[in-house]
Formats: C-alpha cells, sequence, structure tokens
C-alpha cells in the first residue's frame, strides 16, 4: 500500500524515543510521530502518552526521497467543531488571543468597525461624495490624534517645559 500525505491509517507503536515515537503502519513501513505531533497539549514526557505495542491513528505528514515517514497522531483526531452558540456562550468572539477576551456584544477599544449588515438609509454616492466623506472623517480623526500631543508639547509643567525664568 502506497502512502501519501493526507492519509490517515492504524498503526502500531514500535518504539519511544525523547523527541518522538516510530509507528509501524499498516503497509509495514515506519514513520517517526515527532514528540511536537503526539498531542495538542504540551508533551515534557512521550512515554506519558504512548506506549510500545500501543495501537494509534496517525495521518501522514510527508514522505521524502529517502523514504522517511513523518506522522501525526494529533492531527489524525478530528478536532470538534465549535457552533457560533457555544461561542457566544463562553462569551468570547471566537479569537484564540489568550487572555483577551469580552464577553460578545461589548466591542473592543480601539478595534475596527464591526460590520453591521446593508443599511437602507444610505443612497448610492457618486465618487466625488464618497471621497469628500471621506476627507472629512479623515480630517476629524487627525484632528482628536493632534490634540493629545499639542497639549504634551504645550510646556504643561514638568523638567523642559514650561517658562524658562530660571536663571542658574
Amino acid at each position: 500500500m502506497q502512502l501519501n500525505v493526507g492519509d490517515i491509517v492504524e498503526g502500531k507503536v514500535t518504539g519511544l524515543t525523547n523527541f518522538g515515537a516510530f509507528v509501524k503502519v499498516a503497509s509495514g513501513e515506519v514513520g517517526m510521530v515527532h514528540i511536537s505531533e503526539v498531542a495538542s497539549s504540551y508533551v515534557k514526557d512521550i512515554k506519558e502518552h504512548l506506549a510500545e505495542g500501543q495501537d494509534v491513528k496517525v495521518k501522514v505528514l510527508a514522505v521524502n526521497e529517502a523514504g522517511k515517514i513523518s506522522l501525526s497522531i494529533k492531527q489524525a483526531e478530528p478536532k470538534p467543531v465549535e457552533t457560533r452558540e457555544k461561542r457566544e456562550f463562553r462569551g468570547d468572539r471566537g479569537n484564540d488571543r489568550g487572555g483577551d477576551r469580552k464577553p460578545a456584544g461589548k466591542p473592543r477599544r480601539n478595534s475596527p468597525p464591526v460590520w453591521q449588515g446593508n443599511r437602507q438609509e444610505e443612497k448610492p454616492q457618486s465618487f466625488e461624495d464618497m471621497m469628500a466623506k471621506f476627507k472629512q472623517t479623515s480630517d476629524e480623526r487627525q484632528a482628536g490624534m493632534k490634540k493629545p500631543a499639542e497639549s504634551r508639547r504645550s510646556g504643561g509643567g514638568g523638567r523642559r517645559g514650561g517658562n524658562n525664568n530660571n536663571k542658574w
């Protein structure tokens, strides 16, 4: 049986090392599962996850010219599909940014605007009208950005700022 990249096959663990496990697949060929491809979580000791003689399901990641076969156990298992309802129940928007989670429905500060659907009140505009609107909003945003910077430069206290009446 010829192994192709992407195939999911049954195999048996024939050996364990510090960096991975050797698996003999149904075709009789032996491939290696790197320690990073054993489980979705961090694997410090491979012997906590696998044992010699254990039957495993593996996915073929690569077969090189020399005949070496790269396998994965964690990619052979289908990932559970998460529905929108589950994400909303969890209170996040489905992103994977660790602790940066906020409840659904509350916009993040400085986040890009969220698409609200097709707005019926807006009628098609000419290119010139759209450019004028863009320029106006752009000028308003830049003016808002300049105000805090100007207040810092005006010398309101601090070591360098203020009046220079000190004669040393």
